[in-house]
């Protein structure tokens, strides 16, 4: 992304191939998020005849400053680029345009050709750029709002320190705040705090005053070796932090230490943890953070693991068998814990008792054993209501009547309630049924009248 050092670069470019020339045409995009708060027209017209005295820079904005207001301002964005024709100027990996394409680019937002000849364009492939037309750049937003800038004003290290002293703040976040120093980007400031060997994460008023000074310098360094190159990064350093901070966690390495990846002020921030490491308060505070994150990780292992509380055990071989259901196994591999435990209440009893009904009602070659059909009723969610109940026993007693042959049948309905947790349940008799239920015997048979011989 353009920063200090490609703006720089740009700005160098147009004083020295523009300057002093006069404006003969001028074609603008007819792209109301580049071209912001002035009309394409009007933006041509205030350009076109107008010479060119110089071109600013302050952090990562530039302005072309002509013999009269208004003045065309650029905000580079995350892929701002200026390209004048005939002359090779740096490239980055989002900006850059091929030399075979068209001119001008199809991604051009300002054209602007001077009385020589010579052509220049805006282009921006992203469309997070802007182009404003303003009367006095450095009165207004967002230049007005910017702190010193990191090349031309740079702080003494006396009030250097003395800022970072009063900020709470994390390092990396500050210097990406462009009201404290501007100009310095993402990867800027990654390639600083690298030199200097101090974490992203360390609270600027915690920064040490060695350090403080060997950060002061290294910014300066930075700036001065990335102009030397006019910011073409294929030249930087090989110590350098940039080549790497955007490979993948694990294959990042610099000087063949390995590149780790935190989030700072709300940007991916590359570092190394075996150089820049974290100091005084700060360092205590994250250790302190480190173990209450374990014990936290630990505490929820436990609950997931032995300390967590477990369903009931009961019949989960056969009822795998005909829901497909998986159940855990237990530590000794004999038992299998149900995935979810009994339902209990009267409704369960209920159900207990259809599952006995339907025990009795095996045939010769065809008959699940008692542990097949409980889990079959397992797996079947119980019906459920007063009418329901007394169905299933007015149907258990047709039924046994009906396998016993002799009209005779107990005049109790056994059933088996609700399991609790590592009990195994016995059947009992269905108490909560109601009375008019409870007190219904099984139908007899009309005696049939003897035949008369």
């Amino acid at each position: 992304m353009p920063e200090l050092p490609e703006v720089e670069t740009a700005r160098r470019a147009l004083q020295e191939h523009c300057a002093g020339k006069r404006i003969v045409k001028c074609a603008a995009a007819e792209d109301t998020k580049v071209i912001d708060g002035v009309a394409r027209d009007r933006l041509e017209e205030a350009l076109v005849g107008r010479t060119i005295d110089a071109a600013r820079r302050k952090g990562k904005n530039l302005w072309i400053e002509l013999d009269s207001p208004p003045h065309p301002t650029f905000q580079f964005g995350m892929a701002g680029a200026i390209y004048i024709k005939g002359v090779e100027l740096s490239k980055y990996k989002r900006s850059a345009i091929s030399s075979t394409e068209e001119w001008p680019s199809k991604y051009s937002k300002l054209f602007v050709q001077m009385d020589d000849g010579l052509e220049f364009s805006f282009t921006d492939k992203r469309r997070f750029a802007k182009i404003r037309l303003v009367d006095n750049p450095e009165a207004v937003p967002p230049i007005s709002e910017l702190g010193p800038d990191a090349l031309f004003e740079p702080m003494k290290l006396d009030d250097f320190m003395k800022s970072l002293s009063r900020k709470n703040v994390p390092i990396k976040s500050l210097l990406l705040d462009q009201s404290f120093i501007s100009g310095i980007g993402n990867w800027m400031a990654d390639e600083v705090l690298y030199q200097a060997r101090i974490h992203p994460m360390q609270t600027a008023s915690k920064i040490s005053k060695d350090k403080c000074a060997a950060l002061h310098l290294c910014i300066k360094e930075v700036i001065d070796k990335s102009l030397e190159v006019g910011a073409d990064s294929s030249q930087f350093p090989e110590n350098w932090i940039f080549h790497s901070r955007e490979k993948k966690p694990g294959k990042a390495f610099v000087d063949g230490k390995k590149i780790d990846f935190i989030t700072v002020g709300g940007r991916t921030s590359a570092y190394v943890p075996e150089l820049q490491k974290l100091d005084g308060v700060d360092a205590a505070t994250s250790r302190s953070k480190r173990s209450e994150d374990k014990g936290n990780n630990d505490d929820n292992k436990s609950r997931k693991g032995t300390n967590a509380p477990k369903p009931a055990k009961g019949r989960v071989n056969a009822a795998k068998g005909s829901s497909g259901k998986a159940a855990n196994a237990s530590d000794d591999g004999d038992e299998e814990e149900e995935a979810k435990p009994a339902k209990r209440r009267r409704k369960q009893s209920a159900r207990a008792a259809n599952v006995s009904t339907k025990n009795a009602r095996g045939t010769q070659g065809n008959e699940a054993t008692d542990e097949d059909q409980e889990a079959e009723e397992d797996v079947k969610p119980a019906k459920r209501g007063r009418k329901q109940i007394e169905k299933t026993v007015k149907g258990s007693s047709k039924e046994a009547d009906h396998k016993d042959g002799d009209g005779e049948a107990d005049d109790k309905i056994e059933a088996k309630p609700g399991k609790r947790r590592g009990q195994k349940t016995q059947p009992t008799e269905a108490k909560s049924l109601p009375n008019e239920v409870q007190d219904a015997g099984p139908a007899r048979r009309p005696q049939r009248k003897a035949r008369q011989t």
